[in-house]
C-alpha cells in the first residue's frame, strides 16, 4: 500500500528495497518505469493531470528528498526514508555491472550524456553502454526506436519533470528495456558538470540549500518547498 502525499502515492521502502526491487524490474520480462518524484513534482501533479497519471502508474514511486519525508511525516503517514534518484541509480548501476546488464542514457545537453557513459563504465565495470542520446530530439519516436535496437536493459531518463514521466509512460514500452528510470538532472552528476552537496548537507537535508547557494538562478523552483509545506499543512487540517 502506497503512501499518499497530496495526490501522489509513495512506495514505503528503505533504499537498499528499492535498489533490490529495481534490479529485479531490470532482469523481469515488460517494461516497468521508476520516477522519483520531490516536492516540485508533487506541485507539478497538482496541476497537471496526465502528470499525475505518469506518476503515480509507475511501478515504483520513490520519494527524492527530506520535503517529500517531511510532509509524509506532518500527515501521519512516515514513510521510512528519503531514496534520492541519484543513489538509487547508483545501486542499480551496481547491481547490474555484477550481472553484466546493459544501460541506455538519454537526456542532458549534447555531449553530457557521452561524458557521463565514459565515468559510468569506469566506475561499474561489467555495467554495459548501451548508447546515449542527448535530450534535445523532436522525434520521440525515432529515439525509442534506437534505445530499441540498442538492446539496452535500463534507460535513464533524464528529462526533466514532468516531460520525462511522460515520456516513459507513454514511450517506455516502445524502447523494449525492461526498467526505465526518471532521473532528472542526474546525467550532468554522473559527467562531472554539476557537483552534487557534499553528505554533510546531504545528511540535514539541506542538499536543497546547497544547490540554490551554487545556483541563485534555482530560486523560483525552489519557491514550490514552501508552497508544498503550506499544502501539506492544509491538507493536515482537513484531515
Amino acid at each position: 500500500m502506497r503512501i499518499d502525499v497530496l495526490g501522489v502515492g509513495f512506495d514505503n521502502l528503505t533504499m537498499a528495497e528499492a535498489v533490490a526491487e529495481g534490479i529485479r524490474l531490470a532482469g523481469s520480462e515488460g517494461t516497468s518505469y521508476v520516477v522519483t518524484p520531490n516536492p516540485e513534482i508533487v506541485e507539478v501533479c497538482r496541476e497537471n493531470l496526465a502528470a499525475k497519471i505518469a506518476v503515480n502508474e509507475a511501478d515504483l514511486v520513490l520519494p527524492d528528498g527530506i520535503g517529500i519525508i517531511k510532509g509524509a511525516a506532518m500527515l501521519g503517514t512516515p514513510l521510512k526514508e528519503k531514496t534520492p534518484g541519484i543513489e538509487f541509480a547508483a545501486g542499480v548501476m551496481a547491481g547490474m555491472a555484477k550481472a553484466g546488464m546493459s544501460l541506455y542514457l538519454l537526456g542532458a545537453k549534447p555531449g553530457v550524456a557521452e561524458m557521463a557513459a565514459q565515468k559510468l563504465a569506469a566506475r561499474y565495470p561489467g555495467l554495459v553502454i548501451a548508447g546515449t542520446h542527448d535530450g534535445y530530439f523532436k522525434e520521440d519516436g525515432i529515439v525509442a526506436e534506437e534505445i530499441r535496437c540498442s538492446g539496452a536493459d535500463v534507460v535513464f531518463v533524464c528529462l526533466g519533470a514532468p516531460k520525462q514521466e511522460l515520456w516513459m509512460k507513454k514511450f517506455g514500452p516502445a524502447t523494449g528495456a525492461h526498467l526505465l528510470c526518471g532521473l532528472g538532472g542526474s546525467l550532468d552528476v554522473f559527467a562531472g558538470v554539476v557537483e552534487r552537496a557534499p553528505k554533510f548537507w546531504s545528511d540535514h537535508g539541506l542538499e536543497w540549500f546547497y544547490r540554490l547557494c551554487k545556483e541563485p538562478r534555482r530560486i523560483g523552483r525552489m519557491m514550490k518547498l514552501p508552497l508544498f509545506l503550506a499544502h501539506v499543512k492544509q491538507e493536515k487540517r482537513k484531515k
